[in-house]
Parts: C-alpha cells; sequence; structure tokens
C-alpha cells in the first residue's frame, strides 16, 4: 500500500504535515526580505529550545556536519580530547577529533551502558596539569537506547577547566537539555529528530568560553566557521546558500514546539517510551538497556526472541503492517531492533506499533499472550 509507511526508527522521524506544506511551497529568495523574517523567527526559537541566549548556527549539513563544525573550530594539532563512548555516535567524536590530529583518549564501556560520572571525576582529577582541552560526550546514543547523565558529567567538565562538547541530536526537542543553566559549552544537534522536519540542517551554540578558544584555533574549517557564520545569524541571514524549503519547515516546527512547551514534551516522550517498553515486557521480549534510569525516551532497543531473526521482524512489520523499525548498527547488527518514540509521535501511534509488533511476532511464531502488549500501553497511558 503506498504511502501508508510510518517511521518507529531514530530518524528521520514523522513530520507534521503542516510542515510538509511549508516544504513543498516554492521557493523564495535566500537573499531575500521575506527569507531574512524567517530567519529571524527561527534564530529566535532555536535559543528556546536550544535553553541558551547564544546563538545557534544553522548548517545545511547533517547532524555529523554539526560535529565536524564543533571540534574542526575548537581542535589544533595535538591537543588532548577525552571521548566519553557509550556508543557509535560516541566514537565519532573520537574519530573526527582524530583526523583533527587531536591527542585523543577514550573513556569507553560496553554497549547498553552509560558512563559513570565517578569514573569521568577521578581522570579529570588526575589531569593536574590541565592537559585534557576538549571533552566529548553523547546524551542520547541511539544505537544502544542509553542516555548519559550530561548535568553531572559536564558539572564535572567545569569544574576541571575542559571545554564540553555534547552531542544532543537526539536529545534535544525530546529530552531535558539546558545548555546555559547546566554550563554546556557547545551543544549541537539535527533536523530529523526531535525538530520534526526532514534530514538537511544541523545546529551549533557555543557558549563565550568556547569562543575564546575558537579564536586560538589556528585552521577553523572554511564552511563551518563559526565567526563567518555567526555573523550571518546577527543580521538575518546565511554565509552560504540554505535549504531554504527545510529553513521554511523548521519555521513552522519551532512554533508547534514552542506550543507545545518544552516541558510538556519532555513529559510526553518520557510517557510514551515508559508505555513501550512496559508492552515490550509485557509480550514477553527482553529489552536491551534494562535499567530503566539510563534507558533512552527516545529509541528503545530490543533483543529478539530466540529462534527469531531481527530481519524477519523488521521485513514482517514493513511489509505486512508498514511500519519501518531500526536495525542494530556495527556490532549489534540483526543483534537488537529499536523502535522510536522521537519527535512527532503520540499515544496512538505506540498503540499502532504495539499492535503491530504483536501481530508480526504472532506470525514468525512467538509464543505470548496476543493484546497483552496493548493492554499494558492503555494501562500505562491511563494512569
Amino acid at each position: 500500500m503506498r504511502d501508508k509507511t510510518f517511521l518507529m526508527i531514530p530518524g528521520p522521524t514523522p513530520v507534521p504535515e503542516s510542515v510538509l506544506l511549508d516544504i513543498a511551497k516554492h521557493p523564495v529568495g535566500h537573499r531575500s526580505s521575506e527569507f531574512a523574517k524567517v530567519l529571524e523567527s527561527v534564530y529566535s526559537d532555536l535559543k528556546y529550545v536550544f535553553q541558551t541566549k547564544n546563538d545557534v548556527i544553522v548548517y545545511t549539513a547533517s547532524g555529523t556536519g554539526a560535529m565536524d563544525a564543533a571540534l574542526s573550530n575548537l581542535v589544533n594539532p595535538g591537543d588532548k580530547v577525552l571521548s566519553l563512548v557509550i556508543g557509535n555516535f560516541g566514537q565519532r567524536w573520537a574519530k573526527i577529533a582524530k583526523s583533527l590530529g587531536a591527542d585523543v583518549e577514550v573513556i569507553e564501556v560496553e554497549p547498553g551502558k552509560a558512563i559513570n560520572p565517578q569514573e569521568l571525576k577521578d581522570r579529570l582529577d588526575r589531569d593536574v596539569n590541565k592537559e585534557i582541552k576538549i571533552v566529548t560526550l553523547t546524551q542520547n546514543e541511539t544505537s544502544t537506547g542509553v542516555t548519559n547523565d550530561v548535568k553531572t558529567l559536564v558539572s564535572y567538565i567545569k569544574e576541571h577547566g575542559a571545554l564540553s562538547v555534547v552531542d544532543g541530536v537526539t536529545s534535544i526537542g525530546a529530552m531535558e537539555c539546558k545548555m546555559d543553566e547546566w554550563g554546556i559549552d557547545v551543544l549541537i544537534s539535527g533536523s530529523q529528530k526531535g525538530f520534526m522536519i526532514p534530514p538537511g540542517l544541523s545546529f551549533l551554540a557555543a557558549s563565550e568560553k568556547a569562543w575564546e578558544v575558537q579564536r586560538k584555533c589556528t585552521r577553523p574549517d572554511f564552511y563551518f566557521n563559526w565567526e563567518t557564520n555567526r555573523k550571518s545569524v546577527i543580521a538575518n541571514s546565511t554565509a552560504f546558500t540554505p535549504a531554504v524549503s527545510l529553513i521554511a519547515g523548521l519555521k513552522t516546527a519551532l512554533e508547534m514546539i514552542k506550543e507545545e512547551g518544552l516541558d510538556n514534551i519532555v513529559e510526553r516522550h518520557t510517557k510514551l517510551a515508559k508505555a513501550l517498553r512496559e508492552a515490550l515486557r509485557a509480550i514477553g521480549l527482553k529489552l536491551f538497556v534494562e535499567d530503566d534510569s539510563i534507558a533512552s525516551t527516545s529509541i528503545t532497543a530490543i533483543l529478539p526472541p530466540e529462534n527469531i531473526s531481527v530481519p524477519d521482524i523488521r521485513k514482517t512489520l514493513k511489509n505486512d503492517y508498514y511500519i519501518e523499525v531500526a536495525n542494530g548498527q556495527n556490532q549489534l547488527k540483526d543483534k537488537i531492533f529499536r523502535m522510536g518514540t522521537l519527535g512527532f509521535v503520540c499515544e496512538r501511534d505506540v498503540i499502532m506499533a504495539v499492535g503491530s509488533l504483536e501481530a508480526a511476532l504472532y506470525k514468525l511464531g512467538h509464543k505470548f499472550e496476543p493484546g497483552s502488549g496493548v493492554a499494558a500501553v492503555i494501562k500505562y497511558l491511563n494512569k
């Protein structure tokens, strides 16, 4: 059935119809006064979502582009970078830093675990000569479904004096993330997650402390150069040709986020993820992250039943019920599947997804009481 597939993956996420309609309109000139008004609204509302007084730069790039932009404006060859790794995207920070000539040290935990804040504090306390310049970390690791305690981790980084560079790609607009209040130095995100628009835009905000370090960067990137782009932000413009249609859709999406309110958005994501986890347990599935205190509210990683493969589950869900869920990544490929509750997702969507998952598993021979998952969702949502 055409045009029926529903995305329950870490991204891209479902897009509101009003946003799609704005994206579909004929693009305006990117140097026109009309577009400048759009940008003025977008830049202001991004500060609200990032919870910062700092300017938020918009790049026509993926989330990885913003990661590159973050480090390519801070790192000089030989700089010491400490990367906290809880999965694939934490590893990406380390890879980018190495590509820039940094001396990279990694604190890594096994997949499904979060960074122990005390371990970070102990490492930073041993750095008596303050050699560590930057600490990179991921708030929400979608490859495993784990959330780091960024507030505590950043407090230790700030106490040490290093810069905190945080991947908020799948947390901003879904989880509590307070840039200024928590003291985050650099925070990045991407459009196809909590911002509810298609892939193609990424965002970066930096503290004044980070700007001081950026000014000492000997070879800042040309396209991603902070200073070049911030001048354009201040002028309600862009340094280079932007994705005009996506920014038009972003304006509407940001208005929807403000209308719902960040606290309500965080509550919605938390409620839907917990309801999904209740349902999965009710139908006899094991969660890759059993500890609810570190479990993501954007994505839930699930182990398949014995004798049923991840590819078969994904294929049945997509072909028979038009729901797309994600495979695991790297060493977790075909070992877990991941269901998203990120962005433009509501209670109906989770009920529908659980019912479809039950039907798919029943077809594939999983033994459970049909309807138990849907019942668990309904009960949790109506507590």
